[in-house]
């Protein structure tokens, strides 16, 4: 796992690499396939859960 340090480290490559107009862009589209992802895979139990077993 990641300590402080390296995430730290990372985030300011990131930011040299990327370039700090585009990083805020990049961080929201981030969060929207993640809430997107998120809500896919509780579709997905549910629609599991409601299935009788085979």
């Amino acid at each position: 796992m990641l300590g402080l340090s390296e995430l730290a480290l990372l985030l300011i490559v990131v930011i040299v690499v990327i370039g700090a107009r585009k990083l805020p862009e990049l961080v929201r589209s981030m969060g929207k396939s993640a809430r997107i992802f998120k809500s896919e895979t509780k579709a997905m139990e549910a629609d599991h859960d409601i299935r009788p077993p085979r």
